[in-house]
């Protein structure tokens, strides 16, 4: 997973349970049938696919920890905090308080992750709701918090509530995996992703996990 404007992402408790998309199959086919690179690039991976999970509060709090920092360092701090709140619950969390900088988080990030965990214990999101919700009408909710992004709302539409058809064009790793399957490693702008992503519709998600895969072989789990 890349790096990007404000997040990246971070391994997940193995206690919370995956989820796999239902569409992934029928995108896998509709993609090789319309786009070349797809076509071979689908069959590398094998039977990989997006992997989710479910609890909306840790997929974003371990967005915030990895916020511009690498992978392995993410990974450390992640690790840290789950000694101090080993369920990672909202209330853990605002428990924790202060300490949670003990981690090696920055004060700031520490103060987002206490505004989140705040979010969710006073019911301020509608998380009961997202499932339900439009992806613009999600990420308008999200953006509301502090800490979090675009970038983050859009991975939490994929990783958790695994929308079939998001283009994060925040995300370095997207954008450099377009320029390098499509562009011969020619840097693309924004506009050239959304015209080559054209094509993917309605399983954008699909493509740019393939992309990802196809600079870091190893899945990300959130």
């Amino acid at each position: 997973m890349a790096k990007s404007v404000d997040g990246m992402a971070i391994s997940a408790p193995r206690a919370v349970v995956q989820s796999s998309p239902s569409y992934w199959d029928d995108a896998k086919t509709e993609l090789m049938r319309r786009d070349r690179i797809m076509r071979k690039l689908i069959p590398q991976f094998g039977d990989l696919q997006l992997v989710g999970r479910g609890e909306p509060f840790t997929t974003l709090a371990r967005s915030i920890v990895g916020q511009q920092i690498s992978v392995k360092a993410a990974e450390t701090v992640w690790q840290r905090l789950l000694l101090i709140c080993p369920k990672c619950t909202p209330a853990q969390v605002l428990k924790a308080g202060e300490t949670l900088a003990s981690c090696g988080l920055s004060k700031r990030k520490a103060e987002y992750i206490l505004d989140l965990a705040d979010h969710f214990k006073a019911r301020r999101v509608h998380a009961d709701n997202w499932a339900s919700m439009e992806d613009e009408d999600v990420i308008a909710e999200l953006i509301q918090i502090r800490g979090i992004g675009r970038w983050t709302a859009e991975m939490f539409l994929i990783f958790n509530l695994l929308r079939p058809n998001i283009l994060p064009l925040d995300d370095v790793g997207l954008l450099r995996g377009i320029s390098v399957n499509y562009f011969s490693g020619e840097p693309v702008s924004r506009s050239d992703a959304r015209e080559v992503a054209a094509n993917w519709e309605p399983f954008r998600t699909v493509a740019t996990w393939y992309l990802w895969r196809s600079l870091d072989p190893v899945p990300v789990e959130y």
